[in-house]
Order: C-alpha cells, then sequence, then structure tokens
C-alpha cells in the first residue's frame, strides 16, 4: 500500500485536514498499523511541492490551527492511473520461509522442527483471522479473508516442503 496514494484518494473524496486524513486512512487501511501523524504530514508536504495537493488556508480548530488539503488534478490523475493499473503479482520466488529451510538444512539444522514452529504461528494467526471475520464489519471481514487465504497457501507450502525435506536436503548439500 503506498500511503501517498491512499491519502491522495481520500483527498479526491473530500478535502480535509490532516488529522482527518490520519483518522480515515487508519479506519480502512490501517489495521494494525496505524499512520504516524509525522509521515500524514511529510506526506502531504511532499504532495503539496510536487503540485498534487494544495494547501487551504489555516483554519482555526480545537488546539492549533489546521490546514485543509485539496487535490489538484494533477493528483486526480495520479490516482486514476494508480486504481487502473494492475498490481504486479508477487512473484514469492525468494521467501524469508524458503530462505530459513534451505539455511536449516545448509548447516545440518532440524527444518522440520522450524516448520512446526512456523505452522504453529501460522495456525495461531489464523484463528485471530477466524474470529475478526466473525466479529468484525465487511472491511474487517474481508481483510481477514486475504489474510487467511495467504496464510492458506502457506500452510500447504509447509506441508508439500516437509514431504520433500529428505530429497531437499540431498539437492543443497
Amino acid at each position: 500500500m503506498t500511503v501517498p496514494l491512499a491519502l491522495l484518494g481520500l483527498l479526491e473524496r473530500e478535502s480535509s485536514h490532516g488529522y482527518d486524513l490520519k483518522r480515515n486512512y487508519d479506519t480502512y487501511f490501517g489495521r494494525g498499523k496505524p499512520l504516524p501523524y509525522g509521515q500524514v504530514y511529510s506526506t502531504l508536504r511532499r504532495l503539496a511541492r510536487d503540485g498534487k495537493v494544495a494547501v487551504g488556508e489555516s483554519e482555526p480548530g480545537e488546539g492549533p490551527d489546521r490546514k485543509r488539503y485539496v487535490i489538484t488534478d494533477s493528483g486526480v490523475t495520479q490516482v486514476e492511473a494508480w486504481l487502473t493499473e494492475p498490481v504486479a503479482p508477487e512473484q514469492h520466488l525468494q521467501t524469508v520461509l524458503f530462505t530459513k529451510v534451505v539455511l536449516a538444512l545448509l548447516l545440518e539444522r532440524d527444518a522440520q522442527a522450524y516448520l512446526d514452529t512456523q505452522r504453529a504461528a501460522h495456525m495461531e494467526r489464523m484463528r485471530e483471522l477466524t474470529e475478526l471475520r466473525r466479529t468484525g464489519g465487511l472491511v474487517d471481514r474481508l481483510l481477514a479473508d486475504h489474510g487467511l487465504f495467504h496464510l492458506e497457501a502457506d500452510l500447504r507450502w509447509i506441508d508439500t516442503t516437509v514431504a520433500r525435506l529428505g530429497a531437499l536436503a540431498a539437492e543443497v548439500r
């Protein structure tokens, strides 16, 4: 997820103050990882510098005066281009999981134990996401589904790798 483009998209929806942008970002995209205020304002400064947003006059509010940010035509064009481009499928040909298994085998350590520990961690995360899917709103349920599908693929890979550990050990040693 690219923060500048997400903020531009939120600004295309409506002009906003930095505080409101952060709140909206966290509501839709910041599950488990809220956007720091400093990042919001540094990103807005760069977007203004690049002509993607315009900064309005300061407005009084609770606390310090607040600036309202408005997307420019150039910003709208960038959001439109980004939304119409497909995201490249991740290659996943060199993952941390795979690297750890191969290194464990190369170092004559217990790759099976690592994979068993990893499986347990994946299962715990799946339980958490399943609960979120059961209790959350639609946004949470869709995000939980996305995470669960990735975890399921990892678990299939772990099972396949466990079944082939002997052959993999012979090939990498």
